[in-house]
């Protein structure tokens, strides 16, 4: 009996370090969840840009934050309500792949925000991806970190991302480098999409 039951414990023994082995390349094979932060403002905010997007991300696998520049409860143009988990100025692009700005009428209080334009320029730096829709470009053509890029914005702003040396296009959602852009509102699908392209080929 003893013979017959050590070959049989040792088998299962194997098979048990084999799979653990296996769980084990599998884990190391497994990357982090990217981290994407969606920065609003503190009233005003585009529902659709802020929530359809936060969906179709986490939808895919990311992990979304949402920083705004107060930490009070956000009011959306369309009712919408959302909590930010952290301000505009705690934001360190070091811990997230991409950093995007919502738009909306609440978006034109950075346009002009020195925190904002830091933050624009430093995502640009440690090689993030940077991304605005609707009124959020103009943003970014007022930190400096637009020129020479093709980009879009809601239509209204098209002479503000000239403006600030932007080659603007019109489009409905560009991509130059690490910068994605869009027009508004109903370009929230391929804008999402971009982000995604761009997370997984970062």
């Amino acid at each position: 009996m003893k013979k017959r039951i050590i070959p049989v414990f040792c088998a299962v023994l194997s098979l048990f370090f084999s799979s653990a082995c296996s769980f084990s390349l599998y884990a190391q094979n497994q990357k982090p969840a990217k981290k994407v932060v969606l920065i609003i403002g503190a009233k005003d905010f585009r529902d659709e840009e802020l929530f359809q997007t936060q969906d179709i991300l986490e939808q895919n696998g990311v992990k979304v934050f949402v920083a705004s520049s107060s930490r009070q409860p956000s009011q959306g143009m369309f009712g919408g309500e959302a909590v930010p988990d952290m301000l505009i100025g705690e934001i360190d692009p070091a811990n997230f792949d991409a950093v995007i700005f919502i738009g909306g009428k609440g978006a034109m209080e950075y346009w002009d925000d020195p925190v904002a334009h830091k933050l624009a320029k430093e995502t640009i730096e440690q090689n993030k991806i940077l991304g605005a829709i609707c009124l959020a470009p103009v943003t970014l053509a007022r930190a400096g970190v637009l020129k020479g890029k093709r980009a879009t914005v809601w239509s209204t702003q098209g002479a503000d991302l000239q403006s600030g040396g932007a080659k603007y296009t019109g489009t409905k959602v560009e991509m130059d480098g690490s910068i994605i852009t869009a027009d508004g509102p109903f370009s929230v699908l391929a804008f999402s999409e971009e982000i995604l392209k761009a997370l997984n080929n970062n």
